[in-house]
């Protein structure tokens, strides 16, 4: 029988085989990857997804912040882009930054430079691979409102640029092939100065530690809000503040949060998640769907 290490093409970056993963996403919990990929930057992705075998299942992860990894971990090869996809710079009114980077950090870095309407991101937790591809936002504003284009590695290892017609932003997501690994965006702004823009973005810190866990292993929103209602209500409503199953509790603070009171399993999140969906059903007829991203195998 062929071991997936054994189809693993040559690679300037590092394999490492049986890596846990649970330390790697915010829930702290799930099982460990087969393969985790670190490439050393984009044209050493670029020749590994070129010279992989067309039939290993490759999967990508970020800081895990809106990831649930289930228990039984995740078979084939799990890319993770290290710090060197994570330079940010600023010119003029526009921010480039590299998939790995922090949003918080690409906010900071924009504030800095006296670039405004980026602010949202520093209460968007995870890096701007995952921002992209979810089009996450807060707040108001999300990433289609700053978008200028995006460069990505397809799974023939072909470099692309895309404009925002190709990402076709949605609530919450995007329209592009889940084969297409981001590695760098280009972001716009307006002048504004760089105490202003910190002063707006203290502000929306401290609204953020106010109403919602974020010293807890939690991974962020839940639930999409559905159309016409906020998902945090509807759990509220429903009887869900609280909750708990096994060591995933529902969070007191933000009802739409779920987090990790201890040792909870990978089952126990996802299991928790499930009963408030099948209670907001069963009382207002609402289907919840899930924003976090769950991968692996139970």
């Amino acid at each position: 029988m062929t071991r997936v290490c054994d189809m693993l093409p040559p690679v300037r970056g590092t394999y490492t085989h049986g890596a846990p993963l649970k330390d790697l996403v915010w829930f702290r919990a799930g099982g460990p990857a087969e393969i985790l990929f670190r490439p050393a930057d984009a044209d050493d992705l670029a020749a590994f997804l070129a010279a992989r075998p067309r039939d290993l299942r490759l999967s990508v992860i970020g800081v895990g912040s809106n990831l649930l990894v289930r228990d039984g971990g995740i078979q084939g090869v799990v890319i993770r882009l290290p710090a060197a996809f994570g330079a940010i710079s600023a010119r003029g009114t526009r921010v480039r930054a590299g998939a790995a980077a922090l949003d918080s950090a690409v906010a900071k870095a924009a504030a800095d430079a006296g670039i405004a309407g980026l602010e949202f991101l520093r209460g968007v937790p995870g890096t701007i691979g995952g921002a992209l591809k979810m089009n996450a936002g807060c707040y108001g504003r999300e990433i289609k409102d700053i978008f200028v284009e995006a460069t990505a590695i397809d799974a023939k290892g072909n470099k692309l640029k895309l404009s925002p017609a190709d990402m076709a932003f949605v609530y919450r997501n995007t329209g592009v092939r889940d084969e297409l690994v981001f590695v760098e965006a280009l972001f716009e702004g307006m002048v504004d100065t760089p105490e202003t823009i910190h002063a707006r973005m203290n502000e929306l810190v401290a609204r953020r530690e106010a109403t919602q866990p974020v010293r807890a292993k939690t991974g962020g929103s839940t639930f999409k809000n559905p159309p016409g209602h906020k998902a945090w209500e509807l759990i509220d409503k429903a009887g869900c503040r609280g909750l708990m199953h096994g060591a995933a509790q529902v969070s007191e603070k933000h009802c739409n949060f779920l987090i990790n009171t201890g040792a909870a399993s990978a089952a126990d999140i996802e299991a928790l998640g499930e009963e408030v969906r099948a209670r907001v059903k069963a009382k207002f007829g609402v289907e919840l769907e899930w924003e976090i991203k769950r991968v692996g195998v139970a």
